[in-house]
């Protein structure tokens, strides 16, 4: 398969999704476990060494770059697939739909674009805020705990980043398990294990990251 047909071809552009859904995934439990950190109760300090960690290195700042490239990739090859699906049938990641499959398998670039949404509200709440004040090189930093104590005091933006992380948990429903049958992981012995932690995945993640702004909201955090 040449480089072009890995961006242009039905089975490249599902390569591309499984790769990059997985580098994503990898970039999810980094981001839930960071932000757990507000659950120490202390002020903040633990969440802000964290925070002040990813952006004051040059390793995550670098990874920083990869990522952003990665969900481009996805984003586009997302919509791509989604369009070259509707013209023909309706497919996945690797596997077809059948009469019985989920809404949500069928739905993919729906609750991709609602995620899009609500990841362009995010970083204009955080990650621009932190990084215009850092400038292209390193300098001062927001407390990015003051930051959230903030912006999840007002209920709208809880609500909305409810529905944007449980637009998330459905997308991951689906798109763990699929992504790890494009690679090649698909039979008996694995698809029980694959589901089930995709299942659990696309449950806990989203869940924990709802109850962030909800504990901000509600004050169970200082």
């Amino acid at each position: 398969m040449t480089w072009k047909q890995v961006f242009t071809s039905s089975v490249g552009r599902k390569l591309v999704m499984a790769f990059t859904g997985i580098f994503l995934i990898l970039f999810l439990i980094i981001h839930v476990g960071l932000n757990a950190c507000i659950w120490a109760n202390d002020g903040g300090e633990m969440f802000n060494k964290g925070a002040h960690f990813m952006g004051a290195n040059w390793v995550p700042r670098l990874l920083e770059v990869g990522l952003f490239a990665g969900l481009f990739l996805h984003i586009i090859q997302g919509f791509l697939l989604t369009a070259s699906n509707r013209s023909k049938r309706s497919v996945g990641y690797a596997v077809s739909y059948g009469e019985g499959s989920k809404w949500y398998s069928r739905s993919m670039g729906l609750l991709g674009t609602l995620i899009l949404l609500f990841l362009v509200l995010h970083l204009y709440h955080f990650w621009l805020p932190n990084r215009s004040h850092q400038g292209f090189l390193l300098g001062e930093e927001i407390n990015l705990y003051e930051k959230m104590k903030l912006e999840f005091s007002e209920l709208w933006v809880v609500v909305v980043y409810a529905l944007g992380c449980m637009s998330l948990g459905y997308h991951l429903a689906h798109g763990f398990q699929s992504a790890f049958r494009t690679l090649g992981v698909h039979n008996k012995r694995y698809n029980a294990l694959f589901t089930s932690l995709g299942y659990a995945f696309a449950i806990i993640v989203p869940l924990l990251f709802i109850m962030m702004p909800v504990s901000f909201y509600m004050g169970w955090v200082n």
